[in-house]
């Protein structure tokens, strides 16, 4: 009784874990079997699901280890009722490759997804799935890179035409100021305690190009 009760409460657990509720039965009505079949062949030419068919075989292995975990001494036995078990369950992925012909059709209209198992059925569209996540990561790379160089060119240039403002704004207050200032006698000694003029621009903060 007390196995029993471990087995049900780990199954309910995984079962509360895994469940996808299928609420599509009245759209369906409204959608053709031609549809529907187009669907399937575009599914079946993008390898929409092929991801999937671990899933029930992942189930069964934690199940397994679950199971096993807590009743060492019947491992024989839960390795074969699990198996079994499973394998009856296996003819239920076609469910699954029917909720996502409904999603698809759903989605596309029966021209377009006639269209899209051509392309993916193609030479190119083959690549396209093969090679799409290779290229992915190297566009990737690229990006980054193209990145970190905008980054530091708009830095620089930023800094630079800042600088050259500031540079303007400080030279010209100080043509002001020699201007406006009195002209100094002609026989008096410069005073030596005077401070000299403040000419250097400010040092502009937050600039600095980013680190390669």
């Amino acid at each position: 009784m007390k196995f029993a009760h471990r087995v049900r409460r780990t199954a309910a657990i995984m079962a509360a874990t895994a469940f996808v509720a299928f609420a599509s039965q009245s759209f369906a009505e409204d959608i053709s079997e031609a549809h529907l079949k187009a669907a399937r062949a575009a599914i079946s030419a993008v390898k929409t699901t092929d991801s999937y068919d671990m899933l029930l075989p992942a189930a069964a292995q934690i199940l397994k280890e679950q199971l096993i975990t807590q009743n060492p001494d019947l491992t024989d036995l839960i390795v074969s009722t699990v198996d079994e078990k499973a394998l009856a369950l296996a003819p239920r992925r076609a469910d699954l490759e029917r909720e996502a012909a409904l999603v698809y059709a759903r989605t596309f209209s029966e021209a377009d997804l006639n269209a899209i198992a051509v392309f993916y059925s193609s030479a190119a569209g083959k690549k396209l799935l093969s090679d799409g996540p290779i290229v992915t990561r190297e566009v990737t790379k690229a990006v980054d890179i193209w990145q970190r160089g905008i980054q530091r060119d708009l830095a620089t240039e930023v800094g630079k035409y800042m600088s050259q403002v500031v540079d303007a704004q400080v030279k010209a207050a100080k043509d002001a100021g020699d201007a406006a200032a009195p002209a100094p006698d002609a026989g008096a000694a410069p005073d030596a305690g005077a401070p000299a003029p403040e000419g250097d621009a400010p040092v502009l903060q937050g600039l600095d190009a980013p680190a390669q």
